[in-house]
């Protein structure tokens, strides 16, 4: 049977799509099309508060496109130096949450440390650690959440 799978394709170094495989390991045939678009808004305000740490509890980052518009963030040579040489471990010192293991794994290359990593939705992220009163986040600065939609 052929199987039309409409969704977004996997980055290519990331390996086959799962779903064609699996299809494909039940005997259908299937045809990738990606039926979304996505745009990134915002990300010089994003950036701003990015890099005032002190003005937020911590990071709540809820998808790898999240992880992805601080990267963008990090572009500029003067930003990325300025991250490595102290405001990355300004972010360490707090809370850094994550939604998910892919998420988790990106938040680590920006060389950041997350917790959360075993839950697979906000939903659980805030029910395990408490609708966003978490570990080391400080009550009186709200966290800095990182979340993408896609349009």
């Amino acid at each position: 049977m052929h199987v039309l799978l409409l969704k977004e394709p996997r980055d290519g170094d990331s390996g086959p799509d799962p779903y064609i495989k699996e299809l494909a390991s039940h005997g259908h045939k299937a045809t990738l099309i990606p039926v979304l678009s996505f745009k990134f808004v915002s990300l010089n305000t994003l950036s701003d508060k990015l890099f005032q740490p002190e003005k937020h509890g911590g990071l709540i980052f809820t998808s790898p496109r999240a992880v992805e518009a601080v990267k963008m963030c990090l572009e500029a040579e003067e930003r990325r130096e300025e991250w490595k040489s102290s405001v990355k471990d300004k972010w360490n010192a707090k809370a850094i949450y994550v939604v998910g293991k892919a998420t988790a794994a990106l938040v680590r290359n920006l060389g950041l440390n997350p917790l959360g990593e075993d839950t697979g939705t906000a939903e659980v992220l805030s029910l395990r650690h408490g609708s966003y009163k978490m570990h080391r986040l400080n009550d009186k600065i709200k966290p800095l959440c990182c979340y993408w939609r896609t349009i």
